[in-house]
């Protein structure tokens, strides 16, 4: 399986097959079902909420939900970078299911961003790391910023 965020696998031709070696670089493969099903897996964020009994189900109510949590992640130091991540990608996999045109995006520097329709990108993963930090801007908030350009 190729993902180009994973970086260029090298095949027989000496091809690099990165991201780079093909039109459209940094754009993921025709499945995007596939790639929404990998940034959307958030393990350490859907087990914290979890556990404060809140379900994750990929819409914008579960991140009012979100909001909502206590922020006891905040006194692991260790935890807290994983958990700002997995809200990045949280928030960027219900912008990608939820609105017209939204998809998935790998920056040459790796980073997963979500480029909307009228070609801005969303940087998910630093509004997360933000939103697990201090808690604003809150994702419910970034949400309804991105749903409504």
């Amino acid at each position: 399986m190729r993902i180009p965020f994973l970086g260029p696998r090298h095949e027989k031709n000496g091809d690099g097959g990165g991201p780079s070696a093909r039109p459209g670089a940094g754009e993921f493969p025709a499945d995007p079902g596939a790639i929404a099903a990998l940034m959307s897996e958030c393990e350490l964020l859907r087990a914290q909420a979890a556990q404060a009994g809140v379900r994750l189900d990929d819409t914008p109510a579960s991140l009012e939900a979100l909001d909502q949590l206590v922020p006891r992640w905040r006194d692991d130091a260790e935890t807290l970078p994983w958990l700002g991540h997995d809200a990045g990608l949280y928030l960027g996999t219900v912008v990608v299911r939820t609105v017209p045109g939204a998809v998935w995006r790998i920056r040459r520097d790796g980073e997963p961003v979500v480029r909307l329709s009228s070609g801005r990108e969303i940087e998910v993963g630093e509004y997360g790391r933000e939103w697990a930090v201090s808690g604003v801007p809150e994702l419910s908030q970034l949400y309804a910023e991105v749903a409504e350009t």
